[in-house]
């Protein structure tokens, strides 16, 4: 028995000794790396003043360089500093990738090693200072004040470097429930709204403009320079997973709100007080072969069977180009038979040359998508394959020279400055195809005020971000986007909106919402209605990739179990179905047994209940037609609107309450409010 905990000891205190070395190696290793990079930084760049003019000493020469005077037009501030820039700093500047955020507002210098999300994430200063880049994304922040402790610290970590050079902060959009998984599971403080495709809901390019507004006020507090939205792309192939990204499957339309949210956010010029916009994706990533996302290798290719590919470019050119973007992002997708050669649109030349720069004369930075060369991998796991369609057979190397010729300025998701570096030592990319991209980034950066003063007041971020006025409007529009599509006869009246105090059964909801409303009851048997909350149904990721379990693809429509029950909870009492769809549904059972209907684009309980209460009276319009069945689906053409064989409601379909100033019509509350197009 002794030996035997003497060996169990002895196991134990092992283990432990071994655990206790890897922490130990593990910190000393970002230790040193850390220890290493602060090193080669210089001093903070000092505030001087020459002949009464205070400017801030960036590349610590004790006089006032072209660059460092805001006085100066741009374009001369521009020519001044790329004389001065040295290759690695031109070519680190032509990737931007994910940043992470430390504890506390400290820089992110020593990774946690519990936590695996940012385990094996480069620090802040081996990008900075080691790559010499300076355009990052973020994605999980903590509160404002902290974020903007971190941001300020980061600009100072930059302001270090030889000559420097601001950092652009950029994010995805973080303001919806769930258009970019990624920011919005870590949206943090800021305010609230409705996804995208539920402002083409509510046909309201103010309350587009008054979100990109107050967006832009969040992201400016935290230091937040960049939106990689908003997506101008078309739903015209339902299936398609990005769909509650997008402003809907009307073109004309999807200008109008694309116009209004960049305004919003950049305003009539860039300035110090703008978030630029990152537009995508050109030229148009909707109609995506069977639905399948090109994030995948299944989903490679985009296809035109309509011959429709002019239809998807008119958001980009009457929203887009009008508003003024700052910037452009192609998607992955291989536009089948549309260009000389089909590989992917940022390497195609036809697309970004040809159509972006020459026939719309885009001036801007045009920024791939992410991860077009190389792969994503965490503790040994793939979470994105790289992207390059078309181009597979290329090696790195050979993939960065055929987006260069093709016209990219910079290269998404990825942190490979030193291959750029050595391919113009080779003299296979030349310098002025360099200082081309190099001039396009900086003049973005100069536009923005980065380089005159790109620190925040961590203060006012806190009081900033998430202010119980911008909670509310974000609130507001949940239920503005909210479509009600049935609403049938019960009693003297409907079903909606409710009246007195039923008893509900709710299923998807909390109850301790939906009691402020009614007497919530668990045995459906004493329930008067039913509410339950559904999500479009989707199919199983199809591949390991960990980023394709965030992707919702395939059929539109439940089955087995889920349908059973659902149909079931019909059957047994009044039931009101509350469906959120980040793509279109496919549910003419359903529609056809429940007491009333509604879709909602991303909305609280709270925001559902008021609507159901008659609290807020809805109108919002199908941005989408519904289908009536899945072959109805298949039989579609992914590169047309309004194409579905006898939808189930058509685009524009919207009902009001009866009795109401703007109802649609009577009867069963089922008054058409919406048209094609309108």
């Amino acid at each position: 028995m002794r030996r035997i905990r003497n060996i169990i000891f002895f196991t134990f205190f092992t283990i432990l000794a071994f655990l206790v070395l890897g922490i130990v190696a593990f910190y000393s290793y970002y230790g040193i790396q850390s220890y290493r990079n602060l090193a080669k930084a210089g001093p903070p760049a000092p505030l001087l003043t020459e002949k009464g003019f205070s400017f801030r000493d960036l590349n610590k020469n004790h006089k006032l360089d072209i660059y460092e005077d805001r006085r100066k037009p741009i374009a001369e501030r521009i020519k001044d500093l790329i004389s001065q820039m040295t290759l690695e700093e031109k070519c680190g500047m032509m990737f931007i990738n994910i940043i992470n955020v430390g504890e506390n507002g400290q820089l992110f210098e020593r990774p946690n090693p519990t936590n695996l999300l940012t385990f094996s994430a480069p620090i802040n200063s081996e990008l900075i200072i080691g790559k010499k880049m300076n355009h990052f994304n973020v994605i999980m922040l903590p509160h404002a004040r902290e974020t903007a402790m971190w941001y300020n610290r980061v600009q100072k970590l930059a302001e270090r470097t030889r000559l420097g050079i601001p950092v652009t902060i950029a994010s995805d959009p973080r303001h919806a429930f769930s258009s970019n998984p990624g920011t919005s599971a870590f949206a943090g403080d800021f305010s609230q709204w409705c996804e995208p495709i539920g402002f083409a809901a509510a046909r309201d390019t103010a309350l587009v403009r008054q979100f990109a507004n107050i967006a832009r006020q969040e992201y400016l507090a935290v230091g937040i320079r960049l939106a990689l939205h908003p997506m101008a792309d078309l739903a015209t192939e339902p299936r398609w997973a990005r769909i509650n990204g997008t402003f809907g499957e009307d073109a004309e339309l999807a200008a109008r709100m694309v116009y209004a949210y960049i305004k919003g956010f950049q305003g009539d010029r860039l300035s110090d007080s703008s978030v630029a916009c990152m537009t995508k994706h050109f030229a148009g990533g909707g109609p995506q072969k069977d639905g399948w996302d090109a994030h995948f290798a299944y989903g490679k290719e985009q296809v035109y069977p309509g011959n429709n590919f002019e239809y998807h470019l008119i958001p980009f050119e009457k929203g887009a180009f009008r508003a003024g973007t700052a910037q452009m992002m192609p998607y992955y997708g291989i536009p089948m038979g549309q260009t000389s050669e089909d590989v992917g649109f940022a390497f195609n030349k036809d697309i970004i040359t040809g159509l972006l720069r020459h026939r719309y004369g885009f001036e801007g930075v045009v920024c791939s998508d992410w991860s077009l060369l190389t792969d994503k991998v965490v503790l040994g796991k793939p979470i994105l394959s790289a992207t390059g369609w078309g181009v597979e057979q290329l090696s790195v190397e050979e993939r960065i020279l055929k987006a260069l010729d093709a016209g990219i300025d910079q290269f998404g998701g990825e942190s490979i400055p030193e291959v750029l570096v050595k391919l113009v030592r080779e003299g296979r990319v030349s310098k002025d195809r360099l200082d081309g991209s190099v001039r396009r980034l900086l003049r973005d950066k100069f536009r923005l005020g980065l380089f005159d003063y790109p620190y925040v007041d961590v203060d006012r971020a806190e009081n900033i971000v998430g202010r119980s006025d911008f909670r509310r409007a974000g609130a507001a529009s949940q239920r503005n986007a909210m479509v009600l599509l049935k609403n049938t006869v019960q009693g003297s009246g409907t079903v909606l909106p409710l009246q007195g105090k039923p008893h509900l059964y709710v299923e998807n909801m909390d109850s301790a919402v939906a009691s402020r409303y009614g007497t919530v009851v668990r045995n459906i048997k004493k329930a008067d209605l039913a509410i339950l909350r559904l999500h479009t149904p989707y199919d199983p990721p199809r591949s390991d990739l960990l980023l394709e379990n965030f992707f919702h693809q395939g059929d539109l429509n439940f089955k087995g179990e889920a349908k059973a029950h659902i149909l079931q909870v019909l059957e047994s009492v009044p039931t009101i179905v509350v469906i959120y769809m980040d793509r279109p549904a496919v549910i003419p059972e359903i529609a056809r047994e429940c007491a009333a209907l509604l879709v909602d684009f991303g909305a609280s309980d709270e925001a559902v209940m008021d609507v159901l209460s008659g609290n807020f009276n809805p109108h919002g319009r199908l941005p989408f037609e519904l289908p009536s069945s899945m072959d109805a689906v298949r039989k579609q053409k992914e590169d047309l609107p309004y194409d579905s064989e006898h939808p189930l409601f058509p685009f524009g379909y919207g009902l009001t309450y009866p009795e109401s100033a703007d109802s649609g019509g009577k009867g069963e509350g089922m008054g058409y409010t919406g048209k094609r197009g309108s």
